[in-house]
């Protein structure tokens, strides 16, 4: 038939490069085609991403795909490396910290046991340790802080495009068009539909789409508890820079902040309610995010903001965790989207979970059958306590 394949892949941003890449790397030998809608990646998640990495989860699976990228991310330009191109991602491990007030600080007791369970090294910290990592800190209102010294923050365009790149090498192909729905038979997935009406088919479709990917499950008829959700990230100098390079920090509002360079960015963990928009103001600044974090560092109270930018959320609204698995409804359908912001840091997991999937059908590596497509129907939920 013509345009058959074996897979096809849904986006070809982060996601949708790691699967391909690990099914390749781990042997498979059929094609595989990956539709990108968005050529140049202006748009795409990851690369609009804070790059912030950590392990300070508090359910067993989200620990354990975290010290899974972990790992990865710590050789990636050495192990992605193709001839004598390398991927550097800039990955600085000057640590993740969750900022706690008195009433926070029994939950991050419990979530302490929970990491340590799963070989996390984190550690709760009092004001004095606080002040140790971040002198300028005022910490009149908190107790103390979780904090995890092996996570930070990393390069997420870097990361992206080593991913496609090596899924290219490797011999996945790219097509840089649209999918405007999925074509299906008898219980089970035939291919897509591209935009321009042309078809093209295969056994297996994983969508990886993103923002995008509810959209196209609920034209076929498979709705799920995704939306998209805009998320925005300021870039900003001050005048009296801090004395030490900042972990990844998140204030007990929700607002985060961490260095760039030798300068700052930040943004803020709250609901901006579901929308496809790109759209970014100086006063959302000002106005929400510039008022916690002149009370937090009185040394950001002189701060000039240099620009700003927008990215989305494939946000989970049921438990803000990643639906990934064969759609049980759709034989040879998958899905790997609702990560609510964790997609770049999962992104080895995932894709090394969904190539023993579809390869064997079964996890080897790591059992991500909690993340599956009917835990809603089965009120099964992936319930974290420390969602940003």
């Amino acid at each position: 038939m013509k345009n058959q394949v074996d897979i096809i892949i849904v986006g070809g941003g982060i996601i949708g490069s790691s699967v391909a890449y690990h099914l390749l790397k781990d042997g498979f030998t059929g094609k595989i085609i990956v539709f990108e809608k968005d050529g140049t990646y202006e748009f795409a998640s990851t690369p609009r991403s804070a790059g912030g990495f950590r392990q300070l989860y508090t359910t067993d699976i989200n620990i354990k795909m975290s010290r899974l990228g972990l790992q990865f991310y710590k050789n990636f330009a050495r192990n992605m490396a193709i001839g004598t191109e390398t991927f550097e991602i800039d990955f600085k491990q000057l640590g993740y910290l969750f900022l706690a007030t008195e009433k926070m600080m029994p939950k991050f007791q419990e979530h302490l046991k929970i990491q340590h369970q799963n070989g996390v090294s984190s550690e709760l910290l009092g004001k004095g340790e606080l002040l140790k990592l971040i002198p300028e800190l005022n910490t009149e209102d908190l107790a103390g802080g979780l904090f995890c010294a092996e996570s930070g923050y990393l390069d997420p365009y870097s990361v992206m495009h080593g991913y496609i790149k090596n899924a290219k090498h490797l011999g996945a192909e790219y097509i840089y068009e649209e999918v405007d729905g999925f074509l299906s038979e008898h219980g089970r997935i035939k291919g897509v539909r591209l935009t321009d009406s042309r078809e093209f088919y295969a056994p297996v479709v994983v969508n990886c789409a993103g923002a995008w990917a509810s959209g196209l499950s609920r034209k076929a008829g498979l709705p799920l508890p995704v939306v998209p959700v805009p998320r925005r990230i300021f870039l900003f100098d001050v005048e009296n820079p801090l004395e030490k390079h900042l972990p990844l920090t998140m204030d007990p509002t929700g607002a985060y902040f961490r260095n760039e360079g030798q300068k700052y960015i930040a943004g803020y963990g709250q609901d901006a309610g579901s929308k496809i928009d790109f759209s970014w103001r100086r006063s959302e600044f000002e106005e929400q995010i510039w008022p916690i974090l002149t009370r937090r560092i009185p040394n950001f109270e002189k701060a000039k903001v240099e620009r700003g930018w927008a990215g989305l959320y494939d946000y989970n609204t049921e438990d803000h965790n990643a639906i990934i698995g064969e759609h049980p409804q759709l034989k040879g359908y998958f899905t790997a989207f609702g990560f609510s912001g964790h997609g770049m840091q999962q992104a080895p997991a995932v894709g090394k979970g969904l190539s023993e999937l579809i390869r064997t059908g079964k996890y080897d590596t790591i059992d991500l059958t909690p993340l599956r497509v009917e835990r809603f129907a089965e009120n099964d939920l992936v319930v974290e306590d420390a969602i940003y």
